[in-house]
């Protein structure tokens, strides 16, 4: 039976993995930095050596914008190789090669690492999770004006599709650069924002705000979007009724959303 160990294996989009591949009758490991018996912190790497003894495929789900994500990735390479893994695969973000921010310049050259570990590699790059423009959304809905970035749109998906994406790759031969994930629709934050507000049946009103810097610039321009692979099919709208969408802890005003 082929063993797989899933990095970030408790994560929004890892435990996902974890079931798909378990379902298709896959062995699993769950690498966390909590998660027993293979309880790791890969930017330390203790203990890495091993969880991946005896592993054929490595999905590296684990990551965070609060950096150390190319750390980590050192860790897990070297580790894969003294073990003798066959496949790494990578989830990365569409447009970590067009926007200019921090976190998407990290990932890219963790893309750039696994590329040149010698090791089989497949890199899948999705666009933001719908959890996570909620997130964003939910946290603008706090104050009484909603505060949302000019110009910008967004393509979110559905992270369970990812997460099979993910799990058919793992099963697989690696495939290099595989064609990007996006979600079904390109739509302004102004939508996105009205979806969400009539979901959680609260009123705000919508205000556009002006960023400055060449990574605002990018997402203006639409560097994060691949709207020739609008292969998702949960929308936006389809998502926001869901039970994730809690109110945002703010009195609700009668303000409206604006145009």
């Amino acid at each position: 039976m082929t063993t797989i160990l899933v990095t970030g294996g408790t994560g929004t989009l890892g435990r996902l993995v974890v079931e798909c591949l378990r379902a298709d009758g896959a062995e699993v490991r769950v690498l966390s930095r909590h998660s027993r018996p293979y309880a790791v912190d890969l930017r330390e790497g203790t203990g890495l050596d091993a969880a991946v003894e005896g592993v054929d495929t490595v999905v590296h789900c684990a990551s965070t914008p609060r950096g150390g994500d190319d750390r980590a990735a050192g860790h897990l390479i070297g580790a894969a190789r003294r073990a003798g893994v066959r496949h790494l695969v990578y989830v990365s973000i569409v447009g970590v090669d067009r926007v200019p921010l921090g976190y998407y310049r990290t990932k890219l050259a963790v893309e750039e690492m696994i590329e040149g570990s010698g090791l089989g590699w497949t890199v899948l790059r999705a666009t933001q999770f719908h959890d996570l423009v909620v997130e964003v959304l939910r946290n603008a809905a706090r104050l009484p004006v909603m505060p949302l970035p000019a110009g910008v749109a967004d393509q979110p998906i559905e992270v369970a599709e990812v997460a099979a994406r993910l799990a058919e790759l793992a099963a697989g031969e690696p495939a290099g650069r595989v064609p990007d994930m996006g979600g079904p629709e390109v739509l302004p934050f102004r939508e996105l924002a009205r979806t969400y507000l009539r979901a959680i049946g609260q009123h705000r009103r919508l205000l556009d705000v002006p960023l400055a810097g060449k990574a605002y610039r990018g997402f203006r321009a639409g560097g994060h979007l691949t709207p020739e692979r609008a292969v998702g099919t949960v929308t936006f709208e389809e998502f926001s009724p869901s039970a994730s969408l809690r109110a945002p802890d703010a009195r609700p005003t009668r303000a409206s959303t604006g145009p």
